[in-house]
């Protein structure tokens, strides 16, 4: 493995107004203040985009942040970012994210999540990086039903156009890194919640409903199990494995063999949708954001599985312990307690 020191370096995060763009570009900040992280954000209103501009709001305080409002698929945009700042380290981020969603809105998909990475792929070509890091997903796995979800599994079988932009991402890159011998490594995220989290994420969209004092519905009559990753531990995995990129080697051949990796990141303690929905509705209650006596019986209905979701996700996550020295480790209970402090103080 490469080692990659990250002081002094130009690194380029697109997705920064993100959930966990932010959340990454924040750190990267506070610790590495000898570096410039450029942000790349469209500021899109797939969701409530104030919680995009309280992101941004934070990042702006760090004299080192510079941010560009843009599009990922714009090509133009994206090759001034790299002519100008030459970044070292480029982490994409920036996608259009959503399993659901992709089935109404299909051109957001191939316009972010192929066309944009494609973009990015192109300017590491050009302008060489010594690291990309990129999002893949968990719904990469589609309908897998051996769990744990290895890296070594095949994962020819994708469950929604979400999915197949995600697996493709991978491809692409590896052709990339075959090609023109980039560094790159993937990071299939497991479901990722937290603070100032996405609003279409099931526990942020479950509180927003039954404070309207509306019905939440539990897909698969709640029979679902979700490796849950809080945030924090997320971006931890993500700023390790930008600090050790694949090693550049050629083969017999001579030829490069590619420096590519793909790693999980997930908690890897799936867990009950209704359970889940139990530990939300206690925090909630603990955080004031509901009322003590809120009946959430009467609040939730039982419904089927919906078209483009799987039962189960969770992920083995022992390369990621055995290369990088990283597990997620925070409860369920406790990220949930922080995402409900979050909310009341935000929404109340």
């Amino acid at each position: 493995m490469n080692k990659i020191n990250l002081e002094n370096k130009n690194i380029l995060v697109t997705g920064a107004a993100g959930f966990i763009g932010s959340y990454l570009a924040k750190r990267l900040l506070k610790e590495y203040p000898s570096s410039i992280v450029i942000g790349l954000d469209n500021m899109n209103d797939y969701y409530d985009v104030r919680l995009k501009e309280s992101r941004l709001e934070e990042l702006n305080k760090y004299n080192n942040f510079k941010f560009i409002k843009g599009n990922l698929a714009d090509k133009e945009i994206i090759t001034r970012i790299f002519e100008k700042y030459k970044p070292s380290v480029v982490v994409n981020l920036a996608a259009q994210a959503g399993v659901r969603y992709s089935i109404t809105n299909p051109d957001a998909y191939i316009e972010s999540n192929l066309i944009g990475f494609y973009n990015i792929l192109e300017a590491c070509r050009n302008y060489p990086v010594e690291h990309l890091v990129y999002a893949s997903s968990s719904s990469v796995y589609g309908g897998n039903t051996k769990v744990p979800f290895s890296t070594e599994d095949k994962v020819d079988n994708p469950v929604s156009l979400y999915a197949a932009t995600k697996k493709s991402n991978e491809l692409l890159a590896h052709s990339y890194s075959k090609l023109y011998n980039i560094p790159s490594t993937g990071l299939r995220f497991f479901t990722v919640y937290g603070p100032a989290g996405r609003p279409d994420m099931a526990y942020f969209g479950f509180t927003n409903k039954l404070i309207k004092g509306e019905t939440i519905k539990i897909f698969n009559y709640g029979n679902c199990k979700r490796d849950f990753t809080y945030v924090d531990d997320i971006v931890e995995g993500i700023i390790r494995v930008m600090q050790g990129a694949p090693e550049k080697k050629n083969g017999e051949d001579g030829l490069p063999i590619p420096p590519y990796a793909v790693y999980n990141i997930g908690n890897s303690n799936p867990e009950n949708l209704l359970d889940f929905v139990t530990i939300l509705q206690e925090e909630l209650v603990r955080a004031g954001v509901l009322p003590e006596d809120y009946d959430f019986e009467a609040h939730k209905e039982l419904v089927p599985m919906q078209a483009g979701d799987v039962p189960v996700t969770f992920a083995d996550t022992t390369p990621l312990e055995r290369d990088y020295g990283f597990k997620p480790s925070t409860s369920l209970r406790e990220g949930l307690r922080k995402f409900a402090q979050w909310y009341k103080e935000f929404y109340m």
